[in-house]
């Protein structure tokens, strides 16, 4: 890159809109939490009524992963089978899955793209409920699904989704809590968007960490459970915006195979808040230290903080089946200040388009 070209690119970080975008998410987690949200209602009110049990969802890139989230969130929390769609089946095989008595859902920050359009209009086609999470509520998605559900973000101008991505899982989180309410899950919901922004409060270290990963060209990023959706979305941030080839996977499956990638120096992040996976991650942690691995530890439990060197805090610790919003929060700062560290367009990056429609 040439010297007048890097200068460009390194112009204050806070200046720019992927900087701006990340600091915006305690409010529109906020919004979403604390304000009626009639869609919401009225979709759960067709859910009881329809008695679902079943939920096919559409999405791709950043929505993808708020709908590995949901898998864990509305499996676990609502016993409810959630499915991914396979959207060539619709758009190229001609060859759908039988959707009745589903909730048929689509995700997309845009509602722009035509192969997620496609499946929401095949299952309204064969009578199913459909619905829409979206940050364009007049949308084709939007206008497809039965009820659009509206993030409510603002606009977002930087290339890499940020503050979409989290309104998605709050967006979720809401959906779940509304579908089977309760005291202690109305309380999590309220505290959530304090712990956001003490997840915000940390960029010197970040910023300074980011600096030791100047020149790293790969990593692997693990993660289990709720927070499988982090490790894919830090993996996908990673990759749009500091060019790292950032392979994610679950813990699990990471060992059955993966793990002989591992060796001296070799960088793991591993996002693993306090929940139910800590004995795991402390046994997994043990290996990589055995074989020399360079482990970078994002949790906000102490047991697992303790055990290398390199971490990144998230200081505020929520229930598992919230941590996804606050723990992709640090993996944002870093991707962010890594792209920066290396002289790259944050809010650019290369070859990249906001909307991508795909079939």
């Amino acid at each position: 890159m040439a010297p007048e070209q890097l200068e460009e690119n390194m112009k204050p970080i806070h200046h720019t809109a992927l900087f701006q975008e990340i600091h915006q998410q305690p409010a529109v987690i906020s919004r979403l939490l604390s304000q009626p949200q009639d869609a919401i209602i009225e979709l759960v009110q067709q859910i009881h009524a329809r008695r679902i049990t079943q939920v096919y969802i559409a999405a791709r890139g950043t929505s993808d992963n708020a709908a590995r989230y949901a898998q864990y969130l509305l499996g676990a929390y609502n016993n409810m089978l959630v499915s991914l769609a396979t959207p060539s089946l619709f758009t190229v095989y001609r060859q759908s899955p039988n959707l009745s008595n589903t909730l048929v859902l689509g995700i997309s920050q845009s509602g722009k793209s035509p192969d997620i359009i496609s499946v929401l209009a095949e299952g309204k086609r064969q009578g199913a409920l459909t619905a829409a999470i979206t940050n364009t509520a007049d949308s084709p998605l939007g206008h497809t699904a039965d009820i659009a559900l509206d993030l409510q973000a603002g606009v977002e101008r930087s290339l890499a989704a940020t503050k979409t991505y989290t309104a998605q899982l709050a967006c979720l989180a809401r959906l779940s809590f509304e579908i089977h309410p309760g005291e202690e899950l109305r309380r999590n919901l309220e505290e959530l968007s304090n712990s956001v922004e003490k997840a915000l409060q940390q960029t010197t270290h970040i910023n300074s960490l980011a600096e030791r990963y100047r020149y790293m060209t790969h990593c692997v990023v693990l993660s289990r459970g709720f927070n499988y959706a982090t490790a894919f979305e830090f993996s996908l941030k990673m990759k749009e915006l500091t060019y790292t080839i950032a392979e994610p996977y679950s813990s699990a499956d990471f060992q059955h195979g993966p793990l002989a990638l591992i060796d001296s120096g070799f960088p793991v992040f591993i996002f693993a808040p306090g929940g139910l996976m800590v004995s795991e991650f402390q046994s997994l942690v043990e290996k990589f230290n055995q074989r020399g691995a360079e482990v970078i530890m994002v949790s906000d439990h102490p047991d697992l903080l303790k055990l290398t060197e390199y971490t990144l805090t998230v200081p505020d610790a929520v229930p598992e089946w919230l941590s996804p919003i606050t723990t992709i929060i640090p993996g944002q700062l870093f991707a962010m200040y890594l792209a920066n560290t290396r002289g790259l367009d944050v809010d650019n990056p290369r070859g990249l388009k906001k909307i991508t429609e795909t079939w």
